[in-house]
C-alpha cells in the first residue's frame, strides 16, 4: 500500500474511531509494526487545531499508547534474554561477549539513547526490546523511556496543531529536519561519551593547549592562531553559501519558506507586535550606523595598527553594500521563478538587512574581543551578538518583511564576506610582523 493510500487509511479510521486508533497504532508502532507514527500524530493535531479532538487528551492517548508499547517490547526483550542469545547469538554476530559489552554500556549510557530514540526511525522501534534483552533495570527503563514517549508525542502533535491543514503538506520535510537534528543530537551524544571516556586525557591535552596559548598570546604568534580560526570558520560559511546556492537554483526554498513562517505566525501572536518592532530596530540602519561609530571610536582607543583597522572597517562597511548589491543582482539573474517587475524591484535574496547585521555585528564584536583583556568579554559578547541576529531575524519573520531562505542567505553570505575581509586583516599583521 502506497503511502498516500495509507494515509487515507488511517484518517478514515482515526475520524471515526479517534483516540482509540491513536493508542492502538503508536502502541504497534513501538512493537515494530511499519506505521507512520509521526503522520499519525500530525493528523491528530491537525484534528485539534479543527476542534474535532482535545490537543491535550492526544497527547495523553499518544503517549499512553507509546508507554504501552515500549513496556511490551521490554517485557519481549527481557523474556528472550540471554538464552535466545546464547542459541542465535553467533548467527546474528551477537556472540555472548559483544552482548556483555553492550549490555555494560547500555547499563551506563542507554537511559540517554532513550530519550532521543523516539526521533529517529528504525532505532525507536529496536530500543525496547534491547534494553529488555540487556537487563536494564525497569525503573530506570521506565523513567527515560516514558519520558521520551511523552517528548516525541507532544513534539508532533502539537506541530500538527500549529501547521493546521498544512501538516499533510509539509510533513516530509519536517521530519527531513528532524532526521538533521536528530543526528547533530546523536553526534553530540557521541561526542559527550568520548569526553567521559577520555576524561582525564583530554584534559591534559586541553591544559597544555592552554599553557601554550597563554605562551604565545602577547606574541605575534597570537595574529596566527587568529588567522586559523578565522579560516577555520569561513570555510564553514563557504560550504553553507555553496549548498544555499545550489537549493535556490533549484527552487528547494518553498517548503522551508512556508514552513518557518507558518510556525512563528502561530508561536507570536499580536501581543509580540511591540517587542518585535524593537527587535527589528535593532537591525536599522541607523542603530548599525551607530555600531560602526562604537567599533571606529574602540579601535582608536584600543587599536595596535589604527590604520590596518580602519581601512578595514571601510572595506568591511562601504564594500559590503556592493558585495550584497551584486549577489542579489546575480541571484536575480539566476533565479529559476519568473516574477513581475514590481517584484524584481524588491528583489531580496540575499537580504541586504540581514547580510549588512551580520557584517557591521560580527566585524564590531571581532574588534572587541580582540583588543579586549576581560576574560568575560570574549564569551558574552559573541553570546549577546548570536542572541541580537536571531532577535532580528524573528522579528524581520514576525512582519512578514523577509522570506527566512533571505534572511539566512543573507547571514551566510555576510559571513563569508566578514571572513574574507577578516583573514584579509590578520594577513596584514603577520606580514607587518606586530607585535601584540
Amino acid at each position: 500500500m502506497k503511502e498516500g493510500q495509507t494515509m487515507d487509511f488511517i484518517t478514515s479510521y482515526i475520524n471515526q474511531y479517534g483516540y482509540i486508533v491513536l493508542f492502538l497504532a503508536l502502541m504497534l508502532e513501538l512493537l515494530a509494526l511499519p506505521l507512520p507514527g509521526e503522520l499519525l500524530m500530525g493528523y491528530a493535531g491537525v484534528l485539534a487545531f479543527q476542534g474535532h479532538l482535545s490537543w491535550v487528551g492526544s497527547i495523553l492517548v499518544a503517549g499512553m499508547g507509546s508507554m504501552v508499547g515500549m513496556t511490551i517490547a521490554y517485557g519481549v526483550g527481557y523474556k528472550l534474554g540471554t538464552p535466545f542469545f546464547d542459541k542465535y547469538g553467533e548467527t546474528l554476530h551477537m556472540g555472548p561477549e559483544r552482548i556483555e559489552r553492550m549490555s555494560k554500556w547500555f547499563g551506563v549510557h542507554g537511559n540517554k539513547l532513550l530519550i532521543i530514540a523516539y526521533f529517529l526511525p528504525v532505532i525507536r522501534h529496536i530500543t525496547g526490546y534491547f534494553s529488555g534483552i540487556t537487563r536494564l533495570p525497569f525503573r530506570t527503563y521506565a523513567l527515560y523511556a516514558y519520558s521520551g514517549s511523552f517528548l516525541w508525542v507532544t513534539t508532533f502533535i502539537t506541530l500538527g496543531k500549529l501547521l493546521g491543514p498544512q501538516w499533510e503538506q509539509f510533513h516530509h520535510s519536517i521530519k527531513k529536519y528532524f532526521v538533521i537534528g536528530m543526528i547533530v543530537a546523536v553526534s553530540l551524544f557521541v561526542a559527550i561519551y568520548i569526553y567521559k571516556k577520555f576524561k582525564v586525557t583530554i584534559k591534559k591535552i586541553a591544559i597544555n593547549c592552554l599553557k601554550w596559548i597563554v605562551n604565545v598570546f602577547h606574541t605575534r604568534k597570537r595574529a596566527g592562531l587568529v588567522f586559523i580560526f578565522t579560516a577555520l570558520v569561513t570555510l564553514g560559511f563557504i560550504l553553507l553559501m555553496i549548498g544555499m546556492t545550489q537549493d535556490f537554483i533549484a527552487n528547494e526554498f518553498g517548503d522551508f519558506n512556508k514552513i518557518t513562517s507558518l510556525l512563528i505566525t502561530a508561536l507570536f501572536n499580536k501581543d509580540w507586535n511591540v517587542p518585535m518592532r524593537i527587535f527589528f530596530m535593532l537591525g536599522s540602519r541607523q542603530v548599525l550606523v551607530a555600531l560602526i561609530f562604537f567599533t571606529l571610536v574602540w579601535i582608536l582607543w584600543k587599536g595596535r595598527d589604527k590604520k590596518i583597522e580602519f581601512l578595514s572597517l571601510v572595506v568591511i562597511a562601504g564594500g559590503g553594500e556592493v558585495y550584497e548589491e551584486s549577489l542579489r543582482r546575480i541571484f536575480h539573474h539566476f533565479s529559476p521563478i519568473t516574477k513581475s517587475f514590481t517584484e524584481q524591484l524588491s528583489y531580496t535574496f540575499p537580504s541586504e538587512q540581514s547580510l549588512m547585521a551580520f557584517v557591521i555585528y560580527g566585524f564590531a564584536v571581532f574588534m572587541l574581543v580582540r583588543h579586549s583583556r576581560r576574560l568575560w568579554i570574549p564569551t558574552l559578547a559573541p553570546i549577546a551578538a548570536i542572541l541580537i541576529l536571531l532577535l532580528i531575524a524573528i522579528s524581520r519573520l514576525y512582519l512578514s518583511i523577509q522570506y527566512p531562505s533571505d534572511i539566512a542567505a543573507g547571514y551566510v553570505f555576510g559571513g563569508v564576506w566578514l571572513g574574507l575581509n577578516v583573514l584579509l586583516l590578520e594577513t596584514f599583521r603577520l606580514m607587518k610582523g606586530i607585535n601584540l
